[in-house]
């Protein structure tokens, strides 16, 4: 939608924004802004109800602005801090309406009756103007004669709190946006290699350690679900590992298992290695660059929209750019990408197959099209052995069950450790990323019982379809470790225009993981 968007840049602003809530008058901060009456002449129109986001203009006379926008903020009772995400997304359709991008943001006035913290409003304030001025025309060429005309967004805000804390916002929104950018870039482009080429980009800007593993490598490493899911594509698979570690950290994201002994006895090493070695917190995305369902082949246009089937990377990758940017958490966080195409050829991986992976998990192939899991259980694997991590995250627009289930208002968590499952539902809250626990038992994880292998990778009798994944990926997790599983199927894409969203990709998650990380 915009051009660009800055925060506390120096200029001129042409357009005054305040707000007042549903049924009341301009608080005396703002009313000290109205020099010749019009903003409140203007919520004396029947148009300006006061509903949260409903914008009214009006024309100062003889003072700075030109134009004033007043937009509601709703009930005060039922007010919240994260309301300001939607508040600034109608904002930002205003502004982009009279294409006029330099504004004044002066809503921190109505929020101080309310005792709202102006960081955290700030923050949320400038997320929404962030998120809402994505544009999905990244791809459009010489063909399209008439472009959306885009603005450059300027906003500035006499509080220096609120102001620094939209700079902090619009990062996170960023973060989000890169998000949605790989999420729309079509497969033709968007292989396994180019993610690994965005995710060594993004490491070289933010100071991120990057390391790939292809070829020989995946079968050094028994990465089985990756070899096979990938092997019938001429664009092969791979593991993405990014790491970030704290400026001055000391520890060893793999340090305490690095630590030890063969006998498990504690060494110490001097580069910070010792019994007290931080475990990292590891963050995983399912990055199916492209899904045809293999040789279980999908139907009709069931392959439409398929180059999204990596979100669940896409997000890990934004939320590693706002963890490193915006968040700079104080304990180290791994990132694994598990990047693959699952095509057709007669090199394809088939019903009927048995794989044996490094756990010594066997599994039977029942559906090619459940492929998604099989490539998350090396990146489990491979964050149990090597990782020593203090719980695991994953993404995964896995099932369509979980659509059918949740629809597109919650992702489908499942978490069986209290501790995680409270900060991940925490930091649900805090970015409005909505979350809803789905249950699994034991009785879930038998149904995914093989009579030949241990495991079938889909149950043919699809009860239970969401919850058949997660037990699935269960099987790779050490029973020690905290784990929780995001399903994000529902949740991933937008089909309309709605708060801070326009049709299209989300980034769902890269700002709640960003955020988990941030107070683990």
């Amino acid at each position: 939608m915009f051009e660009s968007v800055s925060v506390g840049t120096p200029g001129e602003s042409k357009v005054l924004v305040v707000a007042h809530f549903k049924g009341e008058a301009l608080d005396k901060g703002s009313a000290a802004l109205d020099k010749s009456g019009s903003l409140a002449a203007a919520l004396a129109r029947s148009e300006a109800t006061g509903e949260a986001g409903v914008c009214v203009d009006a024309f100062p006379t003889g003072g700075a602005y030109a134009r004033a926008i007043v937009v509601g903020l709703g009930e005060r009772k039922s007010f919240k801090a994260a309301g300001m995400r939607s508040i600034a997304a109608s904002v930002g359709r205003r502004l982009s309406a009279i294409k006029e991008g330099q504004a004044q943001i002066e809503v921190h006035h109505a929020l101080k009756a309310d005792k709202v913290n102006p960081r955290e409003a700030g923050k949320c304030f400038g997320e929404g103007l962030g998120l809402i001025g994505f544009s999905n025309e990244q791809f459009k060429g010489t063909g399209t004669t008439k472009k959306t005309p885009k603005i450059a967004v300027a906003a500035r805000s006499s509080d220096k709190r609120f102001e620094e804390a939209m700079g902090t916002g619009l990062m996170l929104a960023q973060a989000a946006n890169l998000t949605r950018s790989l999420s729309n870039t079509p497969p033709n482009i968007a292989t396994p290699f180019y993610m690994a080429d965005q995710a060594k980009k993004l490491a070289k800007e933010f100071g991120l350690k990057c390391d790939v593993f292809s070829g020989k490598d995946l079968e050094k490493e028994k990465m089985i679900g990756h070899i096979e899911v990938g092997k019938a594509s001429e664009n092969k698979p791979c593991l993405i590992r990014l790491e970030y570690t704290p400026e001055g950290f000391s520890g060893n994201a793999k340090g305490a298992k690095a630590a030890q002994g063969e006998d498990g006895g504690k060494k110490g090493s001097g580069d910070g290695r010792g019994a007290k070695a931080v475990k990292p917190l590891v963050l995983i995305g399912k990055t199916l660059c492209y899904d045809t369902g293999g040789l279980s082949l999908k139907i009709n246009n069931g392959m439409v929209g398929m180059k999204r089937d990596k979100d669940g990377g896409c997000a890990v990758l934004g939320a590693m750019r706002a963890i490193a940017q915006v968040i700079k958490p104080k304990k180290p966080v791994v990132a694994l990408l598990a990047a693959a195409e699952n095509s057709i050829s007669d090199e394809a991986y088939r019903p009927d197959d048995i794989l044996t992976y490094r756990n010594g998990v066997t599994v039977e192939i029942t559906n090619t099209d459940a492929e998604g899991r099989l490539v998350l259980a090396d990146a489990l694997c491979w964050a149990c052995d090597k990782e020593n991590p203090a719980a695991i995250i994953d993404l995964a627009t896995l099932t369509g069950g979980v659509v059918t289930a949740l629809g597109s208002t919650y992702c489908g968590m499942f978490c069986e450790d209290d501790r995680l499952r409270a900060k991940v539902e925490a930091a649900a809250e805090a970015t409005g990323e909505r979350v809803w626990r789905l249950p699994m038992h034991q009785e879930y994880r038998d149904m995914m019982k093989s009579p030949i292998a241990d495991i079938l990778n889909s149950n043919p009798n699809r009860k239970a379809h969401p919850i058949q994944g997660a037990a699935f990926l269960s099987y790779f997790v050490k029973e020690n470790i905290p784990w929780c599983h995001l399903d994000i199927a529902g949740v991933h894409v937008a089909d309309k225009d709605n708060g801070c969203f326009t049709v299209g990709p989300t980034g769902w998650g890269a700002r709640l993981v960003a955020e988990l990380a941030g107070g683990f």
